[in-house]
């Protein structure tokens, strides 16, 4: 690994969808893996092909809407039938149909929080700066262009080589991204 402190990375741009994945698989077959690639639109495979793995956010949505259900049938059940109990034309004192609304709308309150933080905490949102921000093209990113950045952490990174790697690649621009 060649020690570049100055800089983020390399950024190369492409024209196309096809070239932008066609430029991913290329690099992690290389045994790049610090990586991103940036695109005006969702390009199918192209998670796959930086090698990211399946999410945890539909987990941590299934145990949250379980818990909010749990807890919103507990609540329920605790205020009747233990901490005030009231036996009311013979009705027992854990009538579960009547807590069904709550517990349906608890169950779903909170799955539906759980869904927004994660996958806000997991894809480390909002990021209000990065450094690829500092390259006057990238402003195209959310029009028309497809970016590939690699990253100078990245332990296959050397600077003269994956310049060359990327210029093999044909891309229409190949810029060193700042640090900072």
């Amino acid at each position: 690994m060649n020690e570049t402190p100055n800089i983020y990375g390399l950024l190369a741009e492409f024209a196309s969808e096809e070239e932008i994945l066609a430029a991913v698989k290329s690099a992690y077959s290389h045994g790049y893996r610090r990586m991103d690639a940036f695109a005006p639109f969702p390009v199918d495979g192209l998670a796959e092909a930086l090698g990211r793995k399946k999410t945890a956010v539909p987990l941590i949505v299934f145990f949250a809407g379980l818990c909010g259900g749990i807890g919103g049938y507990f609540l329920q059940w605790y205020a009747m039938a233990v901490s005030y109990p009231l036996n009311i034309g013979g009705r027992p004192l854990n009538s579960w149909p009547a807590y069904v609304p709550i517990t349906f709308e608890l169950t779903i309150l909170s799955a539906a929080f759980a869904a927004i933080i994660s996958m806000l905490a997991l894809n480390r949102l909002p990021e209000p700066y990065h450094p690829v921000f500092n390259i006057p093209e990238f402003e195209r990113a959310s029009a028309d262009k497809f970016f590939l950045c690699i990253e100078a952490v990245d332990p296959q990174f050397d600077l003269r080589a994956t310049r060359n790697f990327l210029a093999a690649l044909k891309p229409e621009l190949i810029a060193e991204v700042p640090a900072q």
